[in-house]
């Protein structure tokens, strides 16, 4: 199988860089890659990294709610044992 020419994260890098110029087609002379490739490309790995960032974002806030309990119950077990004494 033939060693793709770009990594993952180049691509990244390309897709940011035509996002903010928003002119694709010197973005991809500036490369040289053909159109179709960068529109490929776009939709494999732009729609990834948005899903996993969702991703990310969800678990993220499900950690924090999971920090909030344990301290929650940690304080209710010192409250417990401070009265205890």
């Amino acid at each position: 199988m033939k060693k793709p020419r770009y990594t993952a994260e180049v691509i990244s890098q390309i897709l940011k860089e035509a996002e903010q110029e928003e002119n694709v087609r010197s973005v991809c002379r500036r490369y040289g890659i053909p159109e179709p490739t960068f529109y490929r490309w776009r939709q494999r790995y732009g729609d990834a990294q948005e899903r996993r960032l969702r991703e990310l974002e969800y678990e993220n806030g499900e950690l924090k709610k999971l920090v909030a309990e344990l301290s929650l119950d940690n304080r209710v077990l010192r409250e417990g044992k401070a009265r205890d004494k």
